[in-house]
């Protein structure tokens, strides 16, 4: 009953001077509004700005095969090739962390269009798993091809933006075919437009492919082909044979034409890399573990042996969205600091005024029999009512402008419950820090002299 009495009292003083607490109250409402419209604002930009970086492979992870031993040789990062699809499918399935993996084979080729040729920068085989892990899901134009297409080998492909404009020259590509060492490949879709990463390297000089019908067509033939050339030149030096030539084969051996028609699927399918995404950047080390935990119970590797794979990550990147995330963040609380102590101060000087304009009134109270803890509790609570009061059109004041900024300017914003729940207890915790010495003061006049003060 005595706070309500307080509150009360502190209610009709304000009142009595409605238009000097308004203007009181407003360098509260400009600090909170200011800070809700920026926290909302950076927020989306923070938002705007992890996106771009996740599209350029921040939460990414690269699994690699690891080093080999060839007669006591190192054959060096990639030698040891023991990777296959289903250790994507196990690091999917057991590795909470990740988000989504993809087996990934290598490849070059010429590409081919009627009369137009281009080499690509990047020819992969994979799943449509790596559009999710590359954050590329939205096609600029068609479909991407499916898990249907990778497990019938099918002859479809997705391409880049580069590849349209060197191959293409306006047109559109979908429904068409390309050749990839003499195999037709139909483009069912277009890649988004990403641009250059950070290394300066073109991400849209790009075709995706079912990684079986890269490994058993594309790359069947480009081995087939190099290793009869160089049987036909190493048969066109040798000037005659030393020995006689082994007995015609039982059966009819299949021609490369033959093969990479009708390919057949070996035991055991390597693939060159698994490309995997972390669920976010704070998980991207948890990530790592698991993976390497499933993958050295799948290859069977004891604990004192090394491993047979190494997994990459985009460390840099990380670095880099972290500390600007970082940077923002306190950029935002510095101006949010300035704008509450510039309100603060100001709601302390008007209680110092009304100190002063009330020493009568305050005089008075004491007389009748009112204690200094009353008085310093009336004028207490007047500064947080002031304070909550310009916190609260704040908050309104500020959400409103957010909403504006994104339905003018169309930049992201996002809400932030916690810039609003911090607002108001900022809001408390300024009356309480600059309207105590007003009410200090008020509390500590003697009865006689503020019933004397004119």
């Amino acid at each position: 009953m005595r706070v309500y009495r307080t509150f009360k009292t502190a209610m009709r003083a304000l009142r009595r001077n409605i238009m000097r607490a308004a203007l009181t109250t407003l360098g509260i409402v400009i600090g909170v509004a200011a800070v809700i419209a920026m926290m909302e604002i950076g927020n989306g930009s923070a938002l705007a700005i992890q996106h771009t970086i996740a599209t350029m492979g921040a939460y990414n992870l690269m699994v690699l095969p690891g080093n080999s031993l060839l007669a006591g040789i190192s054959t060096g990062l990639g030698g040891n090739m023991r990777l296959s699809p289903d250790d994507a499918e196990a690091i999917l399935r057991d590795c909470p962390s990740v988000t989504a993996a993809a087996p990934v084979v290598f490849a070059r080729a010429q590409a081919v269009y009627n009369n137009l040729n281009w080499s690509p920068g990047t020819l992969y085989g994979t799943t449509p798993a790596f559009l999710d892990v590359r954050d590329w899901s939205d096609m600029a134009e068609g479909n991407p091809f499916t898990d249907r297409d990778v497990r019938n080998t099918s002859k479809v492909c997705v391409i880049g933006k580069t590849i349209v404009k060197m191959l293409f020259q306006g047109e559109s590509p979908v429904g068409k075919e390309i050749r990839l060492m003499n195999v037709n490949f139909k483009v069912v879709g277009v890649l988004k437009a990403k641009g250059a990463n950070m290394m300066g390297s073109d991400q849209d000089d790009v075709i995706l492919a079912p990684w079986t019908t890269i490994k058993y067509r594309v790359s069947a033939v480009s081995s087939s082909t190099s290793s009869g050339t160089a049987s036909s030149s190493t048969a066109s030096v040798l000037p005659s044979q030393v020995y006689p030539p082994a007995p015609a084969s039982l059966y009819n051996v299949p021609t490369s034409t033959q093969q990479a028609d009708t390919p057949q699927p070996v035991r055991f399918a390597n693939v060159n890399q698994i490309a995997c995404a972390a669920r976010s950047a704070g998980e991207v080390q948890s990530a790592i573990e698991e993976i390497t935990a499933v993958l050295r119970e799948r290859h069977h590797i004891k604990a004192d042996m090394p491993a047979d794979f190494n997994i990459r990550d985009m460390t840099e990147m990380v670095k880099t969205m972290s500390s600007t995330t970082e940077l923002m963040t306190t950029l935002l609380l510095i101006v949010a600091a300035i704008s509450l102590v510039v309100g603060g101060v100001g709601i302390m000087n008007i209680m110092l005024v009304s100190v002063t304009e009330r020493t009568r009134e305050i005089g008075l109270r004491m007389a009748v029999g009112a204690q200094s803890s009353d008085i310093l509790h009336q004028f207490l609570m007047e500064a947080i009512v002031l304070c909550l009061i310009g916190g609260a059109v704040g908050i309104a004041l500020g959400r409103t402008t957010s909403i504006l900024v994104r339905l003018i300017k169309h930049w992201p914003t996002a809400v932030s419950m916690e810039a609003i729940v911090i607002a108001v207890a900022v809001s408390a915790l300024v009356g309480v820090l600059f309207g105590f010495y007003p009410a200090w003061k008020a509390s500590r006049l003697d009865p006689i002299d503020a019933l004397r003060y004119e």
